[in-house]
This record gives C-alpha cells, structure tokens and sequence, in this order.
C-alpha cells in the first residue's frame, strides 16, 4: 500500500454529469521527462497516517462536508500505511457526491483488506466516481456495495470496470441490490474477465431472465470458486435447469449457496443430474429452506455416494422428516467426503436421530452434524451418546440444549446428563485429532430411560 507525496497532480477519475475532469498543475510544476503512473501516485513510505488524516480534512474542506467521524476513528487505529490495512467500514453512513470526492485523499494513501460500503446511499455520480478510485488506486481486496439500489447506469459502469481491471479484488459482495436489466448486464459482461473468486448475491431478484444472463457469462468464468444466490425465488423449473447447467459447466465453482429459494424437488433433480454428470470439484452445497421433501431424498441418495469432494450439504429448514433421513442413510454411509452435515429443522423425531447415529457410528470423516430444532428427545439422545462411543471424528454435535418436550422429572434430568456426556465425547474427539490421534471415547455409562412415547 502506497500513498502519494506529490500535492499537486490529481489524475484521479472525478465524475461529473457525463464527463471525466483530469486537472493539471501550472505549467511552471510540471516536470519534464518523468513518466507518472498511479504507482508514483502512491505512499513512498513518507506520508504518515497524520498526513493523510490533515489531507483528508482539508479535502473535506474543499468538498463542503463535514469529516466522517467513523473513519476519522477507524484511520487513528491504522498501524502503519505499509501493507494493506484490515477493514474500511462505512455501514450506514450517507455518501453523497461531495463526500465521495473528499475520500480520495484516504483511498490514494491507504489500501485495504476490505472495504464496506453497505447501506451507504450511493447515488449515480457518487459511486461512479467512489468505485473508479477504489480501481484506479487498488484500494479493496474485498468490496461490499450491498443495499445501494441507486448507482444508476454510471455506478453499474464503474463496477464493471473495477471488476474487469482490479488485480487484487477477490470477493464482492451486491446483495440486496435488484440486479436486473442494465445491471446484470453489466455484471456478467465484467464476470467474462473478472479475477473475482467469491460473488455473493443474495437477495437480487435473480429468478428469470437476470439468472441466465448471468449463467451465460459464469460457463465462461475460470477463477470464480464461491457463489451466493440464496433468497433469489429460483424456481424448480427454468431456474434449476439454469442452475444445473452451472453446475456442470463451471469446472472452478467449488460452493453453491442455494439457501432461501424454491428448488423443491423437482429442482433437486435437476441439480442431481448436474452433479452426476460431473461428480468432483464441489466441496460445499447449501439447500436449506427451499421445500425439499422426503421424496426429493431419492433423488440425492442416488447420487451422494459418488460424490468424492462434497464437504458441506445443508439441508435444514426442508420438511424431509423420518422417511427422508431413512432415505438418505445409506448413501451417507457410503459417502466418503461429507465432513459437516446440516439437518436443523427437518421434522425428524427420536425415529430419525436413531438413523443418524447409524450413520455417525459407521463413520470416519464426518466432523459436525447440527440437527437443532428437530424433536429429538432422550432416546435419540441416548443413540447419538452410544454412536459416539465408537465414532473418532465427530467434534460437534448440534443439538438443543433446552427442549421443554421432556415433562418427567428422570427424563429431564437424564436429558441433561446425557447433552453432557456427549458433549464429552466430542471434546474428547477434537483434543484426539489435533494431538494426531484416533483414540476411541471410553463406553457411554448413563443409564436407559423409560421408553418415550414419541420415539
């Protein structure tokens, strides 16, 4: 991270209304001879953090805006302008034009891990000229723009261009922003070259039409590994067959976020044949809250057992009950690369925690299994305390601590005992595979309850 010690020179990108002002200094300062680029334009090691607080408040000055107090704070906290700083965070605070402008002297000095501009009313000119310094002086390795839903066709161009350009952003987040028409143009236009590895769009009306623009650009995308489109109403028709062609096609996508949608069964299917199709290179799934039923299991069953890279698969807030973790037993037994598995919310009861502790007794990677929310009482707590006693990797069990469903005073008190033990026999777990070994948990010793009714 470099600044800049020459005062007189801006070649900055300013935006007014349609038009790019360069100014230059008078004649008698130029310097003849001497190339400039927007390296020279940068910290030498000269400018101290005072100096760029004192350029700052001067540029505040000249712009008309009160100093930003927040970032005031958060530059006295800056260790050193060497380096990239850790966090530029503006939440919430109301950027227009002028204040837009006055940050110039802190982007051009100051460069940063992340920048946050979340909910910061960014309006047309104003993001055009904010995003074309934060290229122009590489300012942000990570940018979040979410919930400005004014940037307008220039503020759209200015993205397109920092996406495209930018040799150091790696991850953006838009959410919140209705990416349609001229914005998800623009976006999948910069996503043809982009270096971008994560892109999380959630909540941007992506159903439809924006959703194969944007696919169309993704087949062609080489570099981006992680992607976000939770809480878009992706259908179980077009959107599927859009999302399975993602699939298939993007050989760099490692993690599709699905999470909030409408997938439903039939869409399952579609991502089924998508992940048949190419077997390897996703390492995490999340499908939670999108109407899968225990029919949609199936489909998954079919396919779960042949996918050798898949480490995450969330499936909670889907109404898969008893018959669906049934369904799905099997072929998790068979699966060798499932690390964390999320059931939360899924209507299973003791009958289906029975089944899991199958699952977990047989096997040697799964890490975490988080199955909260369920009514999972002591009988299926008991299955899981016993499944532990065998099972070497399991280091987090989710379960809810303070179920009311227990009503007699030895069931609760017994609940209680046996959430400790296997909270035990995870720890004991943990502390065996960071000391390098596989040292099986000593027998479960608490004693069976009477039958429950509901397991």
């Amino acid at each position: 991270m470099e600044g800049d010690n020459i005062e007189d020179l801006s070649l900055s990108p300013k935006k007014g209304r349609g038009e790019k002002h360069v100014s230059f200094p008078p004649d008698e300062e130029i310097v003849s001879g001497f190339n400039e680029n927007k390296d020279s334009l940068k910290n030498d090691g000269c400018r101290s953090l005072l100096d760029v607080i004192l350029a700052y408040e001067q540029s505040c000055a000249k712009h008309q805006v009160e100093p930003n107090q927040k970032l005031l704070d958060q530059l006295k906290q800056v260790s050193s302008v060497k380096g990239r700083a850790g966090c530029l965070d503006l939440k919430g605070e109301r950027l227009d034009y002028r204040s837009c402008e006055s940050l110039e002297e802190v982007l051009k000095s100051v460069q940063y891990d992340f920048i946050n501009l979340q909910e910061t009313e960014l309006e047309e000119n104003g993001a055009s000229s904010l995003l074309d310094m934060i290229l122009y002086y590489e300012s942000a390795a990570h940018l979040n723009i979410s919930s400005n839903t004014k940037m307008g066709i220039s503020g759209w161009q200015a993205l397109s261009r920092l996406l495209r350009q930018s040799g150091c952003l790696w991850r953006l987040d838009a959410c919140n922003v209705p990416v349609v028409e001229y914005p998800v143009q623009a976006l999948s236009k910069a996503l043809l070259t982009s270096r971008l590895t994560v892109l999380n769009l959630e909540n941007t009306c992506l159903s439809g039409r924006p959703l194969f623009t944007l696919v169309g650009s993704l087949r062609k995308n080489t570099m981006l590994q992680d992607l976000c489109l939770a809480n878009n109403q992706l259908n179980s028709y077009q959107d599927s067959v859009q999302l399975g062609d993602l699939l298939q096609s993007s050989r760099s996508l490692r993690s599709l976020d699905l999470r909030s949608n409408l997938i439903a069964d039939a869409g399952l299917e579609e991502i089924r044949e998508a992940l048949n199709a190419r077997k390897s290179g996703l390492r995490s799934l999340l499908l939670c809250n999108n109407q899968i039923t225990h029919s949609g299991m199936t489909s998954l069953a079919n396919i779960l057992p042949c996918l050798n890279s898949l480490e995450t698969l969330d499936l909670g807030q889907n109404p898969l009950q008893n018959p669906g973790v049934h369904g799905l037993k099997e072929a998790l037994m068979m699966n060798r690369s499932i690390l964390h598995l999320g059931l939360a919310d899924t209507q299973i009861s003791c009958e289906g925690a029975v089944a899991l502790a199958e699952f977990i007794a047989e096997s040697r990677q799964i890490q975490r299994l988080d199955i909260r929310r369920n009514c999972v009482l002591v009988g299926g707590l008991l299955a899981f305390s016993l499944a532990l006693g065998i099972n070497c990797s399991l280091i987090r069990l989710d379960l809810d601590q303070n179920s009311e469903q227990e009503k007699d005073e030895f069931l609760i008190e017994t609940q209680k005992k046996v959430l400790s033990r296997i909270s035990d026999l995870c720890v004991a777990n943990e502390k065996a595979a960071n000391a390098g070994t596989l040292l099986p948990p000593t027998p479960v010793t608490v004693p069976l309850p009477h039958p429950h009714p509901d397991c």
